[in-house]
């Protein structure tokens, strides 16, 4: 029978999470992962396994999240459009207000990890399905209610926002300014027939 935990698993996790998205899964070394969460190499071990078994769990936790978070958006109050367009300005808003402009953790593992890790593509493409497939059934909603074109193809304009969700991510990662960032969300009222 083991020992009972003398920690926070949610502190370690978010301590860890921090740690791999400041610097990538590459660079963060055991020795960083003990550092920034206060235990000991056979501790983290035994509570995660080894380094790439929790950064895959630090990924999920964090995929998890930001799922959520586009879910509650796009399913909340509101018209439609209102839903639609809230999500968007809310990621420009995100990096303008993010002084480091770290981006998706998501986005940064892929980048780094996508022609050697297919566990971490995997996760990433299941994660932008989902939120492609919210964006599609929020953009039918609007053209229901009459707000978006209706003879557009929902799945195309689906698609197109998150090409825009993902073009100001990677132009804020450039030092591209916050209002021209959040100027680029506006973008979308081009597809309002108000």
């Amino acid at each position: 029978m083991g020992r009972p935990r003398n920690f926070d698993e949610n502190q370690v996790l978010e301590s860890a999470r921090d740690q791999f998205w400041n610097q990538g899964y590459a660079a963060t070394s055991l020795q960083d992962l003990t550092d920034a969460t206060g235990l000991g190499k056979g501790s983290l071990y035994g509570a995660f396994g080894d380094k790439r078994q929790l950064f895959l769990h630090v990924l999920d936790g964090y995929r998890d999240e930001q799922l959520n978070g586009v879910r509650a958006v796009l399913t909340g109050p509101g018209t439609a459009f209102e839903r639609l367009t809230l999500l968007v300005e809310g990621v420009a808003k995100g990096f303008t207000e993010d002084p480091q402009r770290r981006g998706c953790l998501l986005v940064n593992s892929t980048s780094e990890l996508h022609s050697n890790d297919l566990d971490v593509v995997s996760r990433a493409r299941s994660s932008y399905q989902a939120v492609e497939d919210l964006l599609i059934a929020c953009v039918k909603e609007a053209q229901d209610e009459g707000t978006v074109e209706p003879g557009a193809d929902a799945q195309e304009v689906g698609r197109l926002l998150l090409a825009v969700m993902q073009g100001i991510e990677f132009l804020a990662k450039t030092g591209m300014d916050g209002s021209a960032l959040l100027q680029i969300s506006q973008a979308l009222k081009q597809l309002s027939r108000h």
